[in-house]
């Protein structure tokens, strides 16, 4: 990985981009720091340290780099947009008028897809500004003598307007950066916390709260969670494809064997992302407009819970199987292979072809479905079994750390993708 930015640092396009995305980056966590208007900021800190253990809200507060329990104007984070983006999504399939625009619109409909989402998440955004206004006010955090109508205007539009500066940043990283800027964010926001957490587990271990034998259990496992992400991104299924030989003029093209490979996980961290918005998404809004998190329904779905880790897994199956359906046509494959004279050995070209390739498709989606489900919802049922697991976080370690690990290979990915467009030699050797 260090090689690669080594090598990209020497293109000066790719320098330019790389810079370009650490100072979104950058502009990003200062504005994590920016404190919104008429908040008390000692009693929100007081209430959250005796709230973020234990409710939906500690996730909330991963997600945006502590900036949620700090009601900075980035505290929303990315999670509008996300939100929006997965009801977009869902529409293109339930809506015919979406999914005609989005598949046949060409440029132009995906422009008209992109507004849509913009809006939504501005809606999404006004939603969850006045949720957390609702919060603050009902645990009477507000500073004292705030005018309560105009204080609550300010607040909600500043929260609206950092989720939208937000998406915006992000757009500008995906055009003039590197990588997915969306992605970037997330993955900046995570990073951000991984010192004060490492630091709170020596801690405890110091302090005799946890023993040292689990910190190094707990340290150990994360490295291997690594190491198993690392290994199963590079994991793909080999078609094997033979392609005849034809007579052009006097040429004779064709006659070579080749692969068709297929990612075991080709959804990448979107299906975790995805999933983690929509399963905490009940429990985030009892505790945001109920104004009680102490009742039965945000102490049985919240993040260190087996009932949520079982709706967890649930829903990265099926973003799994929606993200692989979109990325990949069986059909659009075989036509393709047909057109150009290659067959797979032992299957005929069209529809016997296209069924093969579905058939290999579900068998490594459901795979690498699995996966995520398994290195995501582990860490919460450790939690919710081990109360010494439970005092340390251990619950946001799965999806953190997938999040954190897949970002960082697709990202050095597409410096690699640019890299080998340009036929920038030293990379190959």
């Amino acid at each position: 990985m260090l090689q690669t930015f080594r090598n990209a640092w020497k293109i000066e396009e790719l320098r330019r981009k790389i810079l370009f995305t650490l100072f979104m980056v950058l502009l990003y966590r200062l504005g994590s720091a920016v404190l919104v208007p008429y908040v008390d900021t000692e009693l929100l800190r007081n209430y959250f340290n005796a709230q973020l253990a234990s409710s939906i809200l500690g996730l909330y507060n991963v997600m945006s780099g502590g900036a949620f329990s700090s009601a900075t104007i980035f505290a929303l984070g990315i999670q509008p947009y996300i939100n929006a983006s997965i009801i977009i999504q869902l529409l293109c399939i339930a809506i015919p008028a979406l999914e005609r625009l989005s598949k046949e619109g060409g440029e132009e409909g995906r422009k008209k897809i992109n507004n849509i989402t913009r809006y939504s998440t501005v809606g999404i955004g006004l939603l969850q500004g006045y949720a957390y206004y609702v919060l603050i006010s009902r645990n009477h955090l507000l500073q004292a003598n705030s005018p309560a109508v105009w204080a609550g205007i300010v607040i909600v539009v500043t929260f609206t307007a950092g989720s939208a500066l937000l998406m915006w940043m992000g757009e500008q990283i995906t055009e003039f950066g590197v990588g997915n800027g969306i992605s970037i964010i997330l993955f900046s926001s995570i990073v951000s916390r991984f010192p004060s957490s490492i630091i709170s587990l020596v801690n405890r271990a110091a302090a005799g709260n946890l023993s040292w034998v689990a910190t190094i259990l707990m340290l150990l496992g994360a490295l291997a969670m690594i190491v198993l992400i690392v290994i199963v991104n590079d994991a793909e299924r080999r078609i094997p494809v033979q392609y005849a030989k034809r007579v052009v003029g006097r040429k004779m093209y064709g006659g070579q064997s080749t692969h068709l490979p297929m990612k075991v996980n080709m959804s990448g961290v979107l299906p975790i992302i995805f999933a983690q918005s929509i399963a905490s998404l009940p429990a985030t809004v009892i505790t945001l407009f109920g104004g009680n998190t102490d009742n039965w329904f945000t102490r049985t779905f919240n993040s260190s819970t087996i009932p949520y880790a079982f709706i967890y897994f649930l829903l990265i199956l099926f973003f799994s199987y929606f993200y692989a359906t979109i990325q990949f046509n069986p059909v659009e494959v075989a036509n393709n292979l047909k057109k150009n004279g290659g067959f797979i050995p032992g299957y005929r070209p069209g529809k016997p072809t296209s069924e093969f390739i579905q058939k290999v498709l579900n068998k490594i989606t459901l795979f690498g479905a699995i996966y995520l489900g398994i290195i995501a919802c582990v860490p919460i049922i450790i939690s919710a079994c081990s109360k010494a697991a439970a005092n340390t976080g251990i619950s946001l370690g799965g999806t953190s750390i997938i999040i954190v690990v897949g970002v960082a290979i697709e990202t050095v990915q597409a410096l690699e993708n640019q890299m080998l467009m340009r036929h920038y030699k030293g990379f190959l050797e």
